[in-house]
């Protein structure tokens, strides 16, 4: 194995589709990469389901950012990739991770496909590979995947409420573009479909116009809530 990946996966309350998402990447474990969760509070069964399909389960203060950086913190891959807990990746992933990091490209992500069937939300994918294709910014949805002294050399992720993926982004992107993994995972829908389709869009597009303003992430993510 030529550089050993962390993949480390922030939960809250996860417990109906943890065990899916870890139980994927039973053969990365084997092929010796490490899993890592960090749960931030669950009241549900989510740290008892992640504990026999991971490398490490520990406690965090809630917030997506602490969590994460707590988990890189405790990392000892050559790579780090946050996967969100309701994301999957493709069969070949973290092969394709491999060969996509290199002395000019030291971090990416992947092209993303929502869960959901319904036929917006082929647009609403499209769009946002498209968006991030254009602007160089990743979300966590497409799996944020970088070299860990890179990620070491930037102070990790912003401890802060919301768009701390934007903000990780922004910093990495001024070093250097990100490298866009076109074989795409797949990340759970039920955003939009709790929240309904049209209602999802306006507010995420609203909450990063605002952000790109100047708005502190604090009153962001009360917004978010």
């Amino acid at each position: 194995m030529s550089q050993r990946i962390s993949i480390i996966i922030p939960a809250l309350n996860e417990g109906d589709g943890i065990t899916s998402t870890l139980a994927r990447l039973t053969p990365c474990r084997a092929d010796g990469h490490e899993v890592i969760v960090v749960d931030g509070g669950s009241c549900d069964e989510t740290m008892a389901l992640a504990r026999p399909l991971s490398d490490q389960v520990i406690s965090s203060e809630c917030g997506r950012a602490r969590q994460m950086n707590r988990g890189a913190a405790l990392a000892s891959g050559d790579i780090l990739l946050f996967l969100h807990a309701d994301t999957q990746l493709p069969e070949n992933g973290l092969l394709l991770i491999q060969s996509a990091l290199s002395a000019k490209k030291t971090w990416g992500r992947f092209d993303v496909r929502l869960s959901g069937q319904h036929p917006l939300f082929r647009v609403i994918e499209k769009m946002m590979n498209w968006r991030s294709s254009f602007s160089g910014i990743s979300t966590g949805d497409q799996a944020i995947f970088v070299l860990r002294d890179q990620f070491e050399r930037i102070g990790g992720f912003p401890e802060q409420l919301l768009m701390e993926d934007v903000e990780l982004s922004r910093r990495l992107k001024k070093i250097v573009p990100p490298f866009c993994i076109r074989t795409p995972l797949t990340t759970s829908s039920r955003r939009w479909e709790q929240r309904g389709i049209f209602t999802t869009i306006l507010l995420m597009w609203r909450l990063r116009f605002l952000y790109w303003l100047g708005v502190d992430a604090r009153k962001l993510a009360k917004m978010y809530r």
